[in-house]
């Protein structure tokens, strides 16, 4: 039986984690919440003690962390980096979102000690990570695309080789920086039509049919009530938080520098979220945005 390491078990990791165990891999968790370890035993996951005893004899390692800093800390320079107790052979799958850089730098350090990484962030949301319907753009060799493919075809729906090391970062910060856009202008729009008499949930029907129907608006609607399901019928709670937008954003931002891309929706769209931030929403669902607009700030 393949054995799988899961770091990370947050509002993404801990359903995919699950899902894993559901399949019947057997998984070990780890994570520096105890209340997401309880949630992975709970779901059939064996609990290790620390991310280095969830490594060890390990297949494969499957991390989930908030930015690049960590998922360097914890593979090559941290107290005890994984790759010191990682073994030959083995492949990580990063899921994380960080920049394409440190996937490239991490990634030529685990080569030269025989182990495979590539980056494989995700889309598709926290619902997406339940239904185990998640999109994964993976950036790394063929061999070990391949390699990951069955795993990640467990935790997924859609499953694209974007390219080298780095690649599937680049990608992912090309979408988010999409959906930023967006769920600007889906909150506008639907802002704009309130004030002047429209029902939110015909407007959000009309334009669904019409030309600008658009993810954010289709399945993850920013107006309270519209939408069952969607964060902003439950106060904005759960599902992508604003400070994570915003670092996707930053990393959007240094893509564009590097390589000279005009950028000027996706830079309008930061200095809105950043804005947003600002009010006391950093930690709501970045369709929260709306409120923005609505002109009700945080508390």
């Amino acid at each position: 039986m393949t054995t799988i390491a899961f770091i990370g078990l947050g509002n993404m990791g801990g359903p995919m984690a699950a899902n894993l165990s559901s399949a019947g891999f057997n998984v070990r968790a780890f994570d520096l919440s105890q209340d997401a370890l309880d949630a992975a035993e709970s779901h059939g996951c064996e609990v290790a003690a620390s991310a280095v005893d969830a490594a060890k004899e390990a297949d494969v390692i499957i991390s989930m962390l908030p930015a690049g800093q960590q998922v360097r800390g914890l593979f090559v320079d941290g107290e005890t980096p994984l790759f010191e107790v990682i073994k030959k052979g083995a492949l990580v799958i990063d899921s994380s979102t960080i920049d394409a850089d440190t996937a490239r730098s991490v990634a030529a350090v685990g080569a030269e000690k025989g182990i495979g990484f590539i980056d494989a962030p995700v889309s598709g949301g926290v619902g997406g990570a339940q239904a185990g319907t998640l999109t994964f753009i993976v950036g790394g060799s063929v061999e070990q695309f391949e390699q990951a493919r069955p795993l990640l075809e467990v935790m997924g729906k859609n499953i694209f080789h974007a390219g080298d090391h780095g690649a599937g970062q680049v990608a992912k910060a090309c979408n988010n920086m999409l959906l930023a856009i967006l769920m600007a202008g889906t909150c506008e729009a639907l802002n704009m039509g309130v004030k002047n008499g429209l029902d939110p949930a015909v407007l959000s029907d009309i334009m669904k049919q019409s030309s600008g129907g658009n993810w954010a608006l289709n399945v993850y609607n920013p107006y309270p009530g519209v939408m069952e399901n969607a964060p902003a019928s439950k106060g904005y709670q759960g599902g992508f938080l604003t400070d994570l937008m915003i670092k996707d954003l930053g990393l959007a931002m240094d893509i564009s520098q590097q390589s000279a891309a005009a950028v000027p929706m996706g830079s309008a769209a930061r200095a809105l979220f950043t804005l947003h931030k600002a009010e006391g929403h950093g930690r709501l669902d970045f369709s929260s945005l709306m409120t923005f607009y609505q002109g009700k700030k945080g508390q």
